[in-house]
């Protein structure tokens, strides 16, 4: 089961390759539905994305801790994505999910989002970019 879900995001970013110059993954499987991925995904463009996810499909989907974090060619922050429980204090309405943009201090509340999801906003920086050039 777990093993699935390891291939199934294997599957999205071969789905994005239109924008992706090439991958990493390490995945962990610890029990049929526990498991860790981690990974960097690196961009046309010289950006990359580390992601790290902790799944327990036990039930139902759930993921334990996530980070996204999107960089750009020189390792500045362009946006990270996710749920540690630092920004309490911020009463963020979907608390504990929440995203930093390229401003450390800007925090804004988020959903979970999913790694097509995280892929598609990439896509559409890198569009950005490339009409602006």
């Amino acid at each position: 089961m777990i093993d699935d879900y390891f291939q199934e995001i294997e599957k999205i970013i071969n789905d994005f390759d239109i924008i992706i110059q090439s991958f990493e993954l390490e995945t962990d499987s610890r029990t049929f539905s526990l498991g860790i991925i981690r990974g960097d995904i690196y961009f046309n463009n010289n950006s990359h994305l580390h992601l790290r996810e902790f799944i327990n499909l036990k039930l139902d989907f759930c993921r334990g801790k996530y980070c996204y974090q999107y960089m750009d060619n020189q390792n500045n922050l362009i946006f990270r994505y996710d749920n540690a429980q630092h920004h309490q204090k911020l009463n963020l309405p979907n608390f504990p999910h929440h995203k930093h943009d390229r401003d450390e201090n800007k925090i804004v509340s988020s959903h979970a989002p999913n790694l097509d999801e995280i892929l598609e906003e990439i896509k559409q920086i890198i569009k950005a970019e490339i009409s602006s050039i």
